[in-house]
């Protein structure tokens, strides 16, 4: 009798113990549905490409290795610094705000070589960036909306030698300035963009004092084709930091012609507030 009983309990403890042990059904759902499970290798390399440009990463292990590919900003490469290592995570924040997480396997047969971030759910899409550091989704969005809009600016053009560049409208939305900048070419030779920038500088240069520039870099174009096929126009916006026009002070922008030199300006005075149009 006492041997059954023995038993009985043995058994009861084992059967506590065993489900104690096993995860919540619930629970592991839940998890791989937030997470995406990545199988990485020692001898090749993960890449995942993400929407959008890359602007934090954080691994949970020194036992990974993690940096983005040359000269592009938004594909990341992945693989294990050292053999069968435990699990891990990678966090991964883009500059469209969202927060990616992925739990790192080690599996150097059949690890996986190529993924796309937008086919694993966002973990967070709460993400704040500090002050000055925008929201590259919005800005695109923004700057497509001013390139859609029928209102224009008028004055602010000039052309030469059958190319014309024009500023048609300037727009703002929370302190981002977009500026709808047309590009026509009357003539029958292809006009190839070498650079356009953006400067405040002095509206008088004085013999004696030098001549102060500075230049703007765009947060974002809505194409980068640098080529207006002859007899065509070409429309662009460009995304700015916020800023103001000081006095005796112009903004140029200043178009250059790849290995020629059919080279056109546009300047805009301190009045440019007053042709500033916000975007819903």
């Amino acid at each position: 009798m006492k041997r059954i009983n023995y038993l009985f309990l043995m058994s009861l403890l084992l059967v506590s113990v065993f489900g104690y042990s096993q995860p919540n059904s619930r629970e592991t759902a839940f998890y791989e549905d937030q997470y995406k499970n990545l199988q990485i290798g020692y001898s090749k390399t993960t890449s995942i490409v993400f929407p959008y440009p890359i602007k934090s990463i954080d691994k949970g292990s020194a036992d990974v290795l993690v940096q983005k590919a040359k000269g592009v900003e938004n594909i990341l490469l992945v693989k294990a610094a050292r053999q069968y290592f435990f699990q891990t995570n990678l966090t991964v924040v883009t500059s469209d705000a969202k927060l990616y997480v992925f739990v790192l396997n080690y599996d150097e047969d059949c690890p996986d070589l190529n993924i796309k971030a937008e086919n694993a759910a966002a973990a967070s899409k709460e993400v704040l960036f500090a002050s000055g550091n925008e929201n590259q989704k919005k800005i695109e969005q923004s700057s497509w909306l001013a390139l859609s809009k029928k209102i224009k600016t008028g004055g602010l053009k000039k052309s030469k030698f059958q190319i014309k560049l024009e500023v048609s409208g300037i727009f703002i939305h929370e302190d981002v300035l977009y500026l709808r900048v047309a590009f026509e070419n009357k003539s029958k030779i292809n006009y190839d963009i070498d650079q356009l920038h953006f400067f405040i500088r002095d509206q008088r240069k004085s013999k004696r004092t030098a001549s102060q520039e500075i230049e703007i870099q765009p947060l974002y174009c809505t194409s980068s084709s640098a080529v207006i096929p002859d007899k065509s126009e070409v429309v662009k916006v460009f995304a700015l930091e916020k800023f103001t026009i000081p006095e005796n002070k112009l903004l140029t922008l200043q178009l250059l012609e790849k290995s020629g030199g059919r080279h056109l300006e546009v300047s805009i005075k301190k009045n440019l507030a007053d042709k500033v149009i916000p975007l819903p």
